[in-house]
């Protein structure tokens, strides 16, 4: 075997090679920017509830002590109602009422990224992906469109 057959080989197996570890490298940051989400998203909860010591108000008295008024997402209760005619976004939580707004006043759709960095959050995967957790839920309670291409539109 003369020394350019073996270097073409040898770079052949290389390229083979790299290929495969690009592919394992994709798979471990997809993996870790979802740990990295999870991580948030259990930190909120911790923070939420004292460290998990106390459990967390799901009522609060109203003026009328026969009457007790559900805060959104206590005992069951939708952050996002599912949109009806003439229903306007005063029935979302401010958070989700600050997304619409981003995406209804965009000049095109947008994505996760933009909705995240809007909010003046950072573009590190742990900041994104709770927004686009946030972006999927309003397509399908019928206050946004999604693209294909993952990107929001206003409905």
């Amino acid at each position: 075997m003369d020394v350019l057959t073996w270097t073409i080989e040898r770079r052949m197996q290389l390229a083979e090679r790299a290929e495969v570890l690009r592919r394992e490298l994709a798979e471990t940051d997809a993996e870790l920017a979802r740990l990295e989400a999870a991580e948030v998203v259990f930190g909120q909860g911790a923070e939420a509830t004292d460290g998990g010591r106390q459990s967390s108000p799901t009522v609060e008295p109203g003026p009328d002590p026969e009457r007790v008024v559900a805060t959104p997402g206590a005992a069951g209760m939708r952050l996002i109602p599912d949109r009806e005619e003439g229903m306007g976004t005063e029935a979302l939580t401010p958070e989700y009422r600050r997304i619409m707004e981003i995406v209804t006043t965009a000049p095109g759709p947008v994505k996760a990224k933009d909705v995240a960095l809007a909010l003046g959050r950072e573009n590190t995967p742990g900041k994104v992906e709770p927004v686009r957790g946030q972006l999927r839920k309003l397509p399908d309670r019928g206050w946004l469109t999604r693209t294909g291409s993952g990107r929001y539109l206003p409905r």
